[in-house]
């Protein structure tokens, strides 16, 4: 169940706000200062943060500045009247989700929660995919407790955060591109692309053009330009 934390700070408000979030069924915390908000915060970790631009003697906006660090930090929706909307404009500027008008309408509301809620749901499966790659391809992962291959191990630890050019021998099956991955996700270039080709597979006919691509009207039925495989693994 997603849980909801709304901060306003006037009565009915919060009331009204607080009603239609539990009867759409989620969980909700609801508190009338950022003081109260940040414990929380601190305690409950909500996945979404639904404030008040203006509070009493408060800026609403300031609870961007109390969101946990990354990788995961709470959606966070403007609630503002309508001449403050430059103010809420500025408040997904700073990294607001997104801003709701006063008065508030239950239909867009809901579906500016569930539309918050994508969001969040990609982000967990993106940090849970990161983790699985991580869990893959670190050098703890690859698996060799032979002498040899905790030679290689060692190899790939002090090649991985060099620019040194590497060449991989062993026969079909043998991890060459398991261990090709753990090189590549523990070097400064892990953010860039990793390309696996399989040459082989590739006409003899074709090779050249996979792999440095080729310009328009270099032969015919040559249209369009095309980046070859060695370019688009360029700084990975």
């Amino acid at each position: 169940m997603t849980s909801i934390l709304v901060i306003e700070d006037e009565h009915l408000q919060k009331e009204l706000l607080t009603t239609i979030l539990k009867e759409a069924g989620y969980n909700v915390f609801s508190v009338s200062s950022l003081e109260e908000a940040r414990k929380i915060i601190s305690q409950y970790h909500p996945e979404i943060i639904l404030t008040d631009l203006k509070l009493q003697n408060e800026d609403g906006m300031d609870i961007l500045n109390d969101l946990p660090e990354e990788p995961f930090k709470p959606a966070v929706i403007i609630i503002t009247a309508f001449g403050s909307i430059p103010s809420a404009v500025e408040a997904i500027k700073k990294g607001s989700f997104d801003y709701l008008t006063k008065p508030i309408n239950k239909d867009v509301l809901l579906l500016t929660i569930k539309r918050a809620e994508e969001k969040i749901n990609l982000v967990k499966e993106v940090l849970r995919l990161k983790s699985e790659l991580y869990e893959k391809f670190k050098i703890d992962g690859v698996v060799g407790k032979s002498k040899k291959m905790l030679q290689v191990i060692e190899i790939v630890k002090k090649v991985a955060p060099t620019n040194a050019t590497v060449l991989i021998c062993g026969e079909s099956g043998t991890g060459k591109e398991l261990i090709a991955r753990a090189i590549h996700h523990n070097s400064p270039r892990k953010d860039k692309p990793f390309i696996a080709i399989n040459c082989a597979a590739i006409p003899e006919t074709l090779i050249e053009s996979e792999l440095f691509g080729y310009e328009p009207g270099a032969f015919t039925g040559a249209n369009t330009r095309k980046i070859g495989l060695i370019e688009a693994a360029n700084k990975g």
